[in-house]
């Protein structure tokens, strides 16, 4: 490949990754092939040619967020860490872990609150929400796990103040090694609670070097 053709394909890239942000911070798409997919159709670029890796997405993202979101995105992650911090307080005999978007700085209207919990058994924070009288909804995430296996991840939504608080089911054994993460499969980042109340005394940042457990 010659220095000029290698240097095309490095812009496509940095082309589609701008793009493929955009969508993930205006649509709510949070699956990263499918924002790259849309990208490189709206680009008019195939996408068997330069699509970007997650982590430039993640990156290009990351950029748009501090470029654009302004006051009112600060306000919004702030809001889903105080719903997030009051959650998590809730479930403490599940040692809650809060991950994802909302952790990362990444958050958007559409993001979930995302909790990591651990139990003996599925059925014990279930019965726990039944008994506290919370409606609540069952869903599954498939997952890749650092061996490359698969797992099917139980997850249990409830709805609070217009906010979606989602948990996701592990057992004990999982509080040791954290799932790994979508965008660069590195053990993916997660927060206790006394992180969380730290991060409401920050200002929002989405190169935040939390990594806690």
């Amino acid at each position: 490949m010659s220095q000029r053709s290698s240097a095309r394909i490095k812009q496509i890239k940095r082309e589609v990754a701008a793009e493929a942000a955009r969508i993930m911070a205006t649509e709510g798409q949070r699956n990263y092939l499918a924002a790259k997919q849309k990208a490189a159709d709206r680009l008019g670029i195939s996408s068997a040619l330069a699509l970007p890796s997650n982590v430039a997405v993640e990156q290009a993202l990351k950029s748009y967020l501090d470029l654009y979101g302004g006051v009112e995105r600060n306000g919004h992650i702030k809001l889903l860490r105080q719903e997030a911090a009051r959650a998590m307080r809730f479930f403490e005999k599940f040692s809650p872990r809060l991950v994802g978007p909302v952790l990362e700085g990444t958050a958007d209207r559409h993001s979930r609150v995302s909790l990591h919990t651990f139990s003996d058994t599925p059925d014990e924070v279930i019965l726990f929400l039944m008994e506290n009288g919370i409606e609540f909804r069952q869903e599954q995430r498939r997952i890749r796990w650092h061996d490359g296996s698969f797992r099917t991840i139980g997850l249990l939504a409830t709805e609070v103040n217009n906010i979606t608080i989602e948990l996701n089911l592990f057992d004990h054994l999982d509080q040791r090694q954290a799932p790994p993460c979508p965008v660069d499969g590195k053990p993916q980042k997660r927060a206790a609670l006394n992180q969380v109340l730290v991060l409401l005394e920050t200002p929002v940042r989405t190169d935040h070097p939390l990594n806690g457990d």
